[in-house]
């Protein structure tokens, strides 16, 4: 399999798995509205989400599709429709292998991009392809939203007590490697895999600790009720039936209570629990090297619709 077919490709982990591949010997073909403009990769201009032109052969396909607001139109548009058109051409190629990249969240959905990525999962499964289901924790970019405000002298938020939920959040480059792997190893083939970066389950309590020694100052931290956005949530349920876009903001506000009171860690359905120790780890860089690159000016995060304390979403 020296061919590969990547979707996603002008996303933080889709263009990171790009030049991975790259580095690695792959032959890479991409095909999406946009190129990643990388020197080896060659593009072909669609819209996934429409009827697919006939492509190039390719050996095999990873995925890093994801919607980018989580809306109910757009997840089913993109994480689901266009999955599903991935894998009918993936047929028409007889690839070898579909590498899809999900998120640990599906395995406890409450939100209708969980049920569409879910829905996928399940399509994915049950074909004939060899296939590797990925289903990382969370990714750098979504809890480096609050650097900036704190660097800048602002409190850092936090839900509760601010050890109501903890995660094993992995970097661009780790997942990229692991997605990478997944086509060579026999271990990780026709199964879902959850999988978070090194080092132990980290709560918002932690991350600003951390932010408050690399500073070298107290960090201030406010405390946001998770009643308060409950009320936000159902008012604006109440207000969905006579506007969209309340419907709409009411869906961002539960994605918002979702990752502040859900932990990103493998959820264990028998003891109705999240487990830190079940949950598998990679690669090397932690979430607080990356914050002391971001305060040292050496990184930079595009948080886009990916930032946890947002009040509604824009446009990349």
């Amino acid at each position: 399999m020296r061919r590969v077919l990547l979707l996603g490709s002008t996303g933080t982990i889709g263009f990171a798995t790009a030049r991975a591949l790259l580095a690695t010997g792959y032959e890479v073909l991409t095909f999406g509205r946009n190129a990643p403009h990388l020197k080896g990769v060659e593009h072909i201009t669609g819209d996934v989400t429409r009827d697919w032109p006939a492509l190039p052969r390719f050996d095999a396909l990873i995925s890093c599709l994801a919607s980018r607001t989580g809306a109910p139109a757009d997840a089913w548009v993109v994480d689901h429709g266009a999955n599903l058109r991935a894998l009918a051409a993936a047929r028409v190629a007889e690839a070898q292998m579909f590498v899809l990249l999900s998120a640990i969240c599906v395995q406890k959905p409450l939100l209708a991009f969980q049920f569409a990525k879910g829905a996928f999962e399940r399509e994915l499964a049950a074909s004939r392809l060899d296939y590797a289901i990925v289903r990382p924790t969370a990714y750098f970019k979504s809890l480096s939203g609050q650097v900036e405000r704190v660097k800048a002298g602002r409190p850092f938020l936090v839900f509760g007590d601010g050890r109501i939920t903890s995660t094993k959040p992995i970097s661009d480059e780790d997942l990229a490697a692991y997605l990478i792997t997944c086509l060579s190893d026999p271990d990780r083939r026709n199964r879902i895999s959850p999988i978070g970066g090194p080092g132990p389950a980290i709560t918002p309590l932690d991350q600003a600790q951390v932010l408050s020694h690399l500073l070298r100052r107290e960090v201030k931290i406010r405390h946001a009720p998770v009643v308060v956005m409950n009320l936000a949530i159902t008012a604006l349920g109440v207000l969905a039936r006579a506007s969209t876009k309340c419907a709409a903001n009411a869906e961002f506000a539960r994605i918002g209570r979702y990752y502040g009171t859900e932990s990103m860690l493998v959820w264990d359905q028998m003891a109705g629990r999240y487990d830190a120790d079940a949950t598998p780890q990679t690669g090397r860089d932690t979430l607080f090297d990356h914050y002391e690159r971001l305060l040292n000016g050496d990184a930079r995060t595009d948080l886009r619709e990916h930032a946890v304390f947002k009040t509604a979403p824009r446009e990349a």
